[in-house]
């Protein structure tokens, strides 16, 4: 099918929440896919930051035809094969570099980023209303007490300015951007936002709302946002003010996790340790997946019929999240992805009108100055063979495969010199 029959079937039958790039993929290998004319084009947004084997990896296509053969779906009413496997390898990854004795993650299964935050935030609220419970019935009060205790239990959650959630109405609402909020109004209440960064901001509010704030949600590297890194001040601030006041520290780990900053998830390159940790994208190279991870203490505040989802952690998406999973640990790609993160880094630098380059291992960003837009780069990039991301006018973004190589991103910088030189 043409892209001109797919643009006017689309501009028909399908709601216009996205404007697309002229273009129709069809096919794809490792780093290139390929459009309905035959073109190729090397993918520096893999998806938004998912396919992290690139694409039809042997281990992910070879998983998904194995496990389409036996069984697609059955439900989370039983046990299938693997779930329990791909729970404990994040849990794994989550305790890597910890003690030894490091106690278990457990998982919820969800299918995207937006439904494992939303897992995040009502865990948050529950284990706060079983937490302020608890302490009421070990100090022997009645249950007019522990009532009393729950409907007083802390329920905001702090996010920071400039964050993605996701975009149903509670993530939404944990998304500090106005723009993204203001048509969608009234939103669900009970989130704070600080500035990136701002330690001062962060310990006022808890200094005065510390009591009713029951978890601090965080990205370590703010992805939709433009690449913007935490610092490690403010995220150890972070989990000493929630160790002090009993609330729990989240991170958001949709974009960052998965190996895409080098380490298994970026909170382990800032020496924090968080309670809750929400995961997508690159966890199943493709397919729609999410896990919502919480340390052993925090999860068992969930009982059955507390949270569900009729597809998470389906037979298929646990087959493909194994798959992935597996060939990222056993092919050593955290050493691959800090390599080449740092070269990527390193020659776009030294492109023309580039004024910042920032990220953290294969996600990164590149501000170019005013005279460059960086919309009209991304769709010029088409005609070079690039598929590219621009995060705002004046930000490019880059997120290619983990199995991204040197001779790639050389190919890469050859082809977008000329784009930024020609402004």
């Amino acid at each position: 099918m043409s892209l001109q029959h797919q643009q006017e079937l689309e501009s028909t039958y399908v709601m216009h929440t996205f404007g697309r790039k002229p273009v129709e993929l069809v096919r794809g290998r490792g780093m290139e896919v390929e459009d309905d004319q035959g073109r190729t084009y090397l993918d520096f947004i893999a998806g938004i930051g998912v396919i992290s084997l690139g694409h039809c990896h042997p281990a992910v296509v070879q998983a998904l035809q194995s496990q389409a053969e036996k069984l697609i779906h059955v439900s989370n009413y039983y046990y299938i094969e693997q779930r329990g496997e791909v729970a404990k390898r994040l849990s794994d990854l989550l305790n890597e570099g910890a003690a030894s004795d490091a106690e278990p993650w457990e998982s919820f299964f969800a299918n995207s980023g937006a439904e494992a935050n939303e897992c995040a935030i009502k865990l948050a609220r529950l284990y706060a209303r079983k937490h302020s419970a608890d302490q009421v019935r070990a100090a022997g009060g009645n249950e007019e007490a522990i009532h009393a205790a729950e409907a007083a239990a802390p329920r905001v959650i702090v996010t920071l300015d400039r964050s993605f959630h996701g975009r149903t109405l509670a993530t939404l609402a944990a998304t500090a951007q106005p723009a993204k909020q203001e048509a969608f109004q009234p939103l669900p209440d009970g989130f704070a936002h600080v500035p990136l960064n701002d330690v001062a901001a962060l310990e006022d509010l808890f200094a005065r709302r510390g009591t009713e704030i029951c978890a601090v949600m965080v990205e370590c590297v703010q992805g939709e946002g433009g690449v913007h890194p935490c610092t490690p001040e403010f995220l150890q601030a972070a989990r000493n003010l929630t160790h002090e006041h009993g609330a729990l520290l989240m991170c958001d780990e949709v974009q960052t996790g998965i190996f895409r900053c080098g380490t298994p998830f970026a909170f382990q390159r800032f020496g924090i340790v968080p309670d809750v940790v929400t995961i997508a994208k690159g966890v199943a190279s493709g397919m729609p997946t999410g896990m919502c991870a919480a340390r052993a203490q925090v999860a068992r505040a969930f009982g059955p019929g507390d949270h569900g989802s009729t597809f998470g952690g389906s037979c298929l998406a646990v087959a493909a999240a194994e798959a992935t999973l597996r060939t990222l640990a056993d092919e050593g790609f955290a050493a691959h992805v800090e390599r080449t993160g740092s070269y990527l880094r390193e020659q776009l630098a030294q492109l023309p009108h580039i004024k910042e380059v920032r990220g953290l291992g294969l996600m990164v960003a590149a501000d170019v100055d005013e005279t460059v837009n960086a919309n009209d780069v991304v769709l010029r990039a088409l005609n070079k063979g690039l598929l590219l991301n621009a995060t705002g006018p004046h930000t490019l973004r880059f997120l290619p495969p983990l199995v991204c190589e040197l001779a790639h991103i050389d190919t890469l910088i050859e082809r977008l010199a000329p784009l930024l030189a020609a402004v």
